[in-house]
């Protein structure tokens, strides 16, 4: 993982690094170095680390090699957490993203309450409410929506799915051509349950680093779409953070065998 560069005078898009990894076990080892390594460059940077997370698979894998570990490297303490995209449902609901990672990552940590943002359940049937208080949560954290023009995490953790979906930003869909929002609503989300909210292209391109982390052959024919032919617009296509920004794909070597983009070899 490279070190984080000054601000360049070109905005051209990072180009993605591929790395990817034998077994889905050495996939979570791998995240979990890429992830103490984001963190303690955030907490010089400045003495946080700001996390947004998506579910499905990726807090198994992010739990793996990050809770129970017998030296002190992961700094709870500074960890701010918030959500990618979230399905408008009960906190408890098995659909809930916060559920899932509740369940399989944040329940072994001891991040508290306070460091896990959540969306508001008394608004739920509100999606443009929740969505506007979900941006609300975010200016307080990155200083004031008045102050920043976008917030800047230290790093994004996504998934992608069958149609190259990824967060709750779907192909062909109006919120691929958001620029103003930080958080949008969907509600009719082509993938069950319809109604969410998500984080916008802008919020995701101003990261400093992005990690895609896919698993398994079922991921094959998406992936090479979405890395050698770019050109198709998919969404996780479109996620390519401006300098000093960075997009990585970590991947098992199942999810990449049919992918033609060059694989980086992984060092920290």
């Amino acid at each position: 993982m490279p070190p984080m560069a000054p601000d360049a005078p070109s905005q051209k898009p990072a180009e993605p690094i591929l790395h990817s990894f034998p077994s889905g076990d050495d996939l979570s080892q791998a995240l979990a170095d890429f992830v103490i390594k984001a963190q303690n460059e955030a907490i010089d940077r400045r003495n946080k680390f700001t996390l947004a997370t998506s579910g499905g698979s990726l807090p198994k894998i992010l739990a793996k090699f990050l809770v129970n570990r017998s030296d002190d490297a992961v700094r709870w303490d500074k960890w701010q957490i918030f959500f990618a995209d979230e399905r408008l449902v009960p906190l408890d609901h098995e659909d809930s993203n916060y559920s899932l990672c509740e369940k399989e990552f944040f329940s072994k940590t001891p991040l508290k309450p306070a460091q896990i943002h959540k969306i508001d359940e008394k608004l739920l049937d509100d999606a443009e409410e929740l969505s506007d208080e979900y941006e609300k949560q975010l200016a307080e954290a990155f200083a004031g929506k008045e102050s920043v023009r976008l917030p800047v995490f230290d790093l994004i953790l996504l998934g992608m799915g069958p149609d190259g979906h990824t967060c709750s930003l779907f192909p062909g869909h109006e919120l691929l051509k958001e620029r103003s929002r930080w958080v949008a609503p969907i509600e009719d989300s082509p993938k069950p349950p319809p109604r969410r909210i998500t984080l916008t292209l802008p919020v995701l391109n101003k990261a400093h680093r992005i990690a895609f982390c896919l698993t398994g052959e079922g991921k094959q024919e998406m992936l090479s779409k979405a890395l050698d032919q770019p050109e198709l617009g998919l969404p996780a296509s479109l996620v390519r953070p401006t300098p000093p920004g960075d997009v990585y794909f970590l991947t098992d070597d199942a999810a990449s065998k049919t992918v033609k983009y060059p694989r980086t070899e992984f060092k920290l």
